[in-house]
Formats: structure tokens, C-alpha cells, sequence
């Protein structure tokens, strides 16, 4: 029988309303789970057939194709960051016939775009980045009957690479100590977000581990929210608000490198100069700072790209292996931004 438009839109939470259970047991069964008793079972699946309840509509005409579709749904794909996630991505990719599906899953209002992604089906599998971990969206993917691999956090029971952004920026804010800094000032985003508040805290807690104070007034962010606050504009607006505030600084650290080539360009707009007047440390390593000479905290996301396509292709062709969790070590490359070292008082 062809679904009606009303069977069309039918979620999981219509079926485990009309089953009287939780959506977690419809995932179950979904998944062919044993964990759940024959009776619960059969009522799920009358509810299932009852409403017409498809969570992969497309599956099947999928399956008649040789190519397999991948989705990968980011914050944006137009900021460097996303694009070396996705250039290792797609290199992976290459190998096998496969069809690539980008999903700009905004960064306002994310997990609801994701909703209205997942629901126009049209995936073999998908590889999501950038989404804090949620318990009821875990559900509903784990409901989708495909493989999922996550980038950016740490979901339970479900493959994922992710990052320890309090380290990386550890590794910054301790160089820059290093070579003499006691005034660091630092870029940040506009939103209270997780990689926000983690970056701040490894930045505080490399400043107190060396006997500096914490000022708040030293973590300036900019009025562009564009990407977030992460961007060019953001960068130079920041750092034109440190120059004015706070003339004492000698270093700063940029939470991306974006923002701190934005800043850079501030800087040179004071008729200032990196690294002598102020040392200057990216976040994220993306390809330019190596051809300007910007000190940055790696990520690998070209890598992590590779790895994160090789499990989603192992997963799709059925291999048994456990669970990948997986966290990605962080590097410093220090380049010419940041290797002037002030004379020792």
C-alpha cells in the first residue's frame, strides 16, 4: 500500500504513543533487539503496520542501486574547519562508489534541522559533526536502522572522534607563558556554548597552574555572529576591542584561526607587528596558517575525515567490531607568530 501523506509524517513518538511505550523500545524493535519481550514486540509492530510507519522509506530503492549515499550533516560546510573535515571525508570516499549528501544543519537551531533531514530519508548511512550529545536524539538515531558515526563529542554506544578542547588549548596558553607572556589576552565566540566554555577553561587553568590571575576582561569576543562568532570579522572586531582596553598585553590566543588572521589584520591596522609587539596563536591548523606563519593548535581534521568515512564504509558492509570511541591527540605547530620571545626583566 502506498503511504498517505499523513503515514508520511508519522514519527517514532506517534508509534510508541499508540504502543504505550517508551521511544527507546521502539528503537529496539526497530533494531531487532532481543532485550524486549515477545507480547511488547508484537504490540510495537501492530503499531508500526497501523500507522504506516516507515523509518527509512527509501531504503529499499537504495538497495537497488550499486552507489550507497552517505549524509554528512555539519554546522556549516563554508569555514575552513569544515572544509579539511570534509576534503577527508570525500578522499576516503573516492574508493568505492559512493554519493555524498551535505546536510548545513545550521547554527541556530541544529537538532531541529537534523529532524526534518532525517525525515526526507534518502541515506545509507550518516556521519553527523559538531552536535552535543543528547539522549532522545540518540534515540531517534539509533532508530533510523543505518550507521552513524559522530565527530566532534562522545556519544554512548555509538562510533565517534572527538576532541578534549580544554587540552588544546593547554598547549597554547602554556607555549606562550614559555616564551616569557604574562599578559595573554583571548578571542572567544558571542554564545555560551561547550566549545566555548571548555576553551576558556583550559585557558584559566594553564594561567592559575602558572600563578597569573584570571581577568576576564583579558576574553574578548566580537559583534559578527557569523559561523558563530567564529570568522575574520569576529576576530579583527576582538582583537580592536583588546588593543583599546587593554593596552598590556603582550600575546593573545584566538579560539580558530580565522579569528586570529582577522586579528592579525587588526593588529597591523594599530601599526603593530607580529610576533614583536604581540605573539599570536591559532586554534585548528587549517591550511593557510602554514603559509602565513601562524602558530596553531592542529585538530587533524583531515584525518579524523578519513578515519570517521573508513567506519561508516566497515559499517555498512556489516563487519563485527566493537564500538569506536575515540579521541583525537591535539598538536601545537609553532610558526613565526609566536617564536619571539620578550628579554627576560
Amino acid at each position: 500500500m502506498t503511504p498517505s501523506s499523513d503515514s508520511e509524517k508519522t514519527t517514532i513518538y506517534d508509534v510508541a504513543d499508540k504502543a504505550g511505550v517508551a521511544i527507546s523500545t521502539v528503537s529496539r524493535v526497530l533494531n531487532n533487539s532481543r532485550d524486549v519481550s515477545d507480547a511488547t514486540r508484537e504490540r510495537v509492530l501492530r503499531a508500526i503496520k497501523e500507522l504506516q510507519f516507515r523509518p527509512n522509506r527509501t531504503a529499499k530503492s537504495l538497495a537497488q542501486r550499486a552507489t550507497r549515499t552517505i549524509a554528512v550533516a555539519v554546522p556549516t560546510f563554508t569555514t575552513p574547519f569544515h572544509n579539511e573535515l570534509l576534503k577527508g571525508v570525500r578522499s576516503r570516499l573516492d574508493i568505492g562508489e559512493v554519493d555524498l549528501l551535505l546536510c548545513d544543519l545550521a547554527w541556530s537551531n541544529p537538532k531541529a534541522t537534523l529532524r526534518n533531514f532525517l525525515a526526507r530519508g534518502a541515506m545509507d548511512a550518516l556521519l553527523l559533526t559538531g552536535l552535543r550529545y543528547d539522549a532522545e536524539m540518540a534515540t531517534e538515531l539509533r532508530a533510523l536502522g543505518a550507521p552513524v558515526v559522530m565527530i566532534g563529542s562522545k556519544w554512548d554506544d555509538m562510533d565517534s572522534y572527538y576532541w578534549d578542547d580544554e587540552v588544546g588549548v593547554e598547549l597554547a596558553i602554556r607555549h606562550l607563558i614559555e616564551q616569557g607572556h604574562r599578559q595573554v589576552g583571548m578571542i572567544t565566540t558571542p554564545h555560551d556554548t561547550h566549545v566555548r566554555n571548555a576553551r576558556i577553561k583550559g585557558y584559566r587553568t594553564v594561567l592559575e597552574e602558572k600563578g597569573i590571575s584570571f581577568d576576564k576582561s583579558l576574553v574578548a569576543w566580537g559583534q559578527t555572529e557569523k559561523h558563530d562568532g567564529f570568522s575574520e570579522e569576529s576576530g579583527y572586531e576582538a582583537m580592536q576591542k583588546l588593543l583599546n582596553e587593554q593596552p598590556q598585553i603582550t600575546a593573545v590566543f584566538a579560539s580558530s584561526d580565522v579569528q586570529a588572521v582577522g586579528a592579525w589584520q587588526a593588529i597591523r591596522h594599530a601599526e603593530k607587528t607580529v610576533p614583536e609587539d604581540f605573539a599570536l596563536v591559532g586554534y585548528d591548523d587549517i591550511k593557510i596558517s602554514r603559509f602565513i606563519g601562524l602558530s596553531s593548535v592542529a585538530q587533524n581534521m583531515h584525518e579524523v575525515g578519513e578515519r570517521a568515512a573508513e567506519t561508516l564504509l566497515r559499517r555498512l558492509n556489516r563487519e563485527d567490531f566493537p564500538t569506536v570511541s575515540q579521541p583525537v591527540q591535539h598538536e601545537l605547530h609553532v610558526r613565526k607568530s609566536s617564536k619571539y620571545s620578550l628579554p627576560s626583566s
